[in-house]
C-alpha cells in the first residue's frame, strides 16, 4: 500500500451489531471492508463483532481469534481498526488492533473503562503508556477508545498525530456529547479524527470524519461515512497557529 503526498481515502463504519450472532458480525464487516477500494482508512465500531455479551465473554474472545484471522487477510493495501474483547491470562480485555497490509502494527487496551456500562466489572483497564502516535507509511496515527475521549490527559498523549481512529460504542442520551468532543479533539490537537460509532438503535451514531479545522462530515443515515485525510489540511494549519 502507498499512501499519497495529499494523504488517503478515510471510511467510517456505522453498523448495527446483531445480538448474540457473532458469526453474521464478522460475515458483515467482512463484506463491508473487502468492498471498500485499496488505499483505503477504514475504522470500525468498538467491539462490533460482539457487543458487550459478559454472560459469554469467553465466547467473544473466540470470536475475537476468527475475526482477527480474517482482517489480517483482508487488510492488505488497506489500513483498518478492529477492536475486540480478549481474554490473556484468565483476564478479559477490550483491545483495539490496527492492520496495515496484512500485519498487525499496533494494538492497544482500552484504558478507561465506561463504569455506567459496568466495564470495570469483567474487563481489566491497560495501561496509559499503551497509548501513542504510531507511523504508517509518514502518516501519524493515535488512536483512542470511545469513553476515552472524555479525558484531555489521552488528547495530550496523542499530540502530533496527522490523524486520531475513535472507534466508539457510544449512547443515544450523549450524543451531543460524541459530537462536541470529535470536533474539540480535531481543533485542540489540529489533525483529523475518524469516528466510528455503532448504527445500533440505542446508539448516539454520529459517526464522523472530522477536519483540523472543526469541519465534521458526518451521516446518521449512513452506512459507511466517507471522507479524506489530507496532509496539506494538517501542515497549514500547523504553520498558521502555532502551537509549540
Amino acid at each position: 500500500m502507498t499512501i499519497s503526498e495529499t494523504g488517503l481515502r478515510a471510511f467510517a463504519l456505522q453498523l448495527k451489531t446483531h445480538p448474540g450472532d457473532f458469526d453474521r458480525n464478522i460475515t458483515r464487516l467482512a463484506e463491508k471492508v473487502r468492498g471498500l477500494p485499496e488505499g483505503s482508512l477504514v475504522v470500525t465500531p468498538e467491539v462490533f463483532v460482539t457487543g458487550y455479551p459478559y454472560d459469554r465473554l469467553d465466547d467473544a474472545a473466540n470470536s475475537g481469534e476468527k475475526a482477527l484471522s480474517l482482517m489480517t487477510g483482508l487488510s492488505k493495501g488497506k489500513i483498518v481498526t478492529l477492536t475486540l474483547i480478549v481474554k490473556e491470562k484468565g483476564r478479559y480485555y477490550n483491545r483495539s488492533f490496527v492492520f496495515h497490509d496484512g500485519n498487525i502494527v499496533h494494538t492497544q487496551n482500552k484504558v478507561k473503562l465506561f463504569l455506567l456500562g459496568e466495564e470495570d466489572r469483567y474487563l481489566t483497564a491497560g495501561s496509559m503508556e499503551e497509548i501513542r502516535p504510531f507511523e504508517i507509511d509518514g502518516i501519524r496515527f493515535g488512536l483512542t477508545v470511545c469513553f476515552e475521549l472524555r479525558y484531555p490527559e489521552i488528547w495530550l498523549r496523542l499530540r502530533g498525530a496527522d490523524a486520531i481512529l475513535v472507534p466508539a460504542r457510544w449512547g443515544l442520551p450523549r450524543k451531543k456529547h460524541l459530537e462536541a468532543m470529535s470536533r474539540a479533539l480535531g481543533i485542540a490537537n489540529q489533525c483529523y479524527c475518524i469516528v466510528a460509532n455503532s448504527g445500533d438503535d440505542e446508539m448516539a451514531r454520529s459517526s464522523a470524519i472530522v477536519t483540523p479545522n472543526g469541519d465534521m462530515h458526518l451521516d446518521d443515515l449512513a452506512e459507511t461515512i466517507e471522507g479524506r485525510v489530507d496532509l496539506r489540511s494538517v501542515k497549514k494549519i500547523r504553520r498558521y497557529i502555532k502551537m509549540g
